[in-house]
């Protein structure tokens, strides 16, 4: 099969083959191999399952470059991706409340147009969260015009002593290997994977913000008879947003973060996604070089600004 192997399955590659009448060629990533077919996935999702007799030609190629993002989409599919328990919109701003359990589930999400002046905007976001017991906060994109906008009502920043909040972004192409261990996916998580996601009690409202995607999957791994890494997956048309990773103390530092978002990258082309983001904070150094060597670039960063 001249010169391919199950050591390139999630690489792109090049493969011409016969088929009635000539040859052709199938550029994508290779999905699967053995000795008897291989399959490649095109950037379209369509897998072309090849018999190893009519392939005459393969070869690995080089990744496809990162286009580049539009950011206020990416915004705004993020929030998607994990939705919250509660939200109601101003214009296209999106107001979000999760009894208080993460900012994202807890903030403004201003975007778009919020079709009023915005010193009107935050007075009701004001009430909203008021009326449910929540200190006022609106996630802002750094150096957009809502930043802006809401800076000069008089917000500042929610938490000061936190560094920025990076989102970055990739293809599927960039992190679809066949990962080192034997990735789970479920679609609803059971009680070992919020053991394994969760360092103590599970907030009450966790399981409504994190099962309430309209499709999403859990990823877990498990040695030595305990799940010991956690990661779940979010799709928003063709994006993955992946999230919730977590690795056991004792297991860290063996590959198992990179396991979970590769096999949530796999699962992703059979949803026909193409592209992936995830959030990490930039002060967490150790994370931001593995998504960085698996292929991940920053889209943009983002704080929390409060009235208060």
């Amino acid at each position: 099969m001249s010169g391919l192997g199950a050591r390139d399955i999630g690489h792109r590659v090049v493969v011409r083959h016969r088929i009635p009448g000539g040859l052709t060629d199938v550029i994508g990533v290779l999905q699967s191999w053995d000795p008897q077919s291989l399959a490649v996935r095109h950037a379209d999702s369509t897998v072309h399952e090849i018999p190893a007799a009519d392939v005459t030609a393969a070869k690995t190629i080089p990744e496809m470059p990162l286009r580049p993002v539009d950011v206020d989409q990416l915004f705004l599919t993020t929030a998607l991706g994990r939705p919250a328990v509660e939200r109601a919109y101003i214009g296209h701003w999106l107001l979000r409340a999760s009894s208080g359990w993460t900012g994202r589930g807890n903030s403004l999400l201003p975007t778009g147009s919020p079709g009023m002046p915005v010193p009107d905007v935050l007075r009701q976001a004001e009430d909203f969260y008021t009326e449910r017991g929540l200190p006022p906060q609106a996630q802002v994109r750094l150096g957009s015009p809502q930043e802006e906008e809401i800076r000069a009502c008089g917000w500042v920043d929610a938490r000061p002593e936190q560094s920025d909040v990076l989102v970055m972004h990739t293809t599927l192409d960039h992190v679809n290997a066949e990962p080192g261990y034997d990735v789970q996916l479920a679609e609803r998580p059971n009680a070992q994977w919020y053991a394994g996601a969760f360092e103590g009690p599970v907030p009450d409202v966790a399981p409504k913000v994190l099962e309430g995607a309209a499709k999403a999957v859990f990823a877990s791994v498990t040695l030595d008879g305990q799940v010991v890494a956690v990661g779940r997956g979010s799709m928003t048309g063709h994006w993955l947003g992946v999230d919730a990773i977590r690795v056991c103390a004792a297991y860290r530092r063996r590959g198992l973060g990179t396991a979970i978002v590769q096999g949530l990258a796999r699962w992703a082309g059979t949803q026909d996604g193409r592209r992936t983001y995830l959030e990490v904070l930039l002060e967490n150094a150790a994370a931001v070089t593995t998504y960085t060597r698996l292929g991940y670039r920053e889209a943009y960063r983002y704080r929390y600004l409060t009235n208060r």
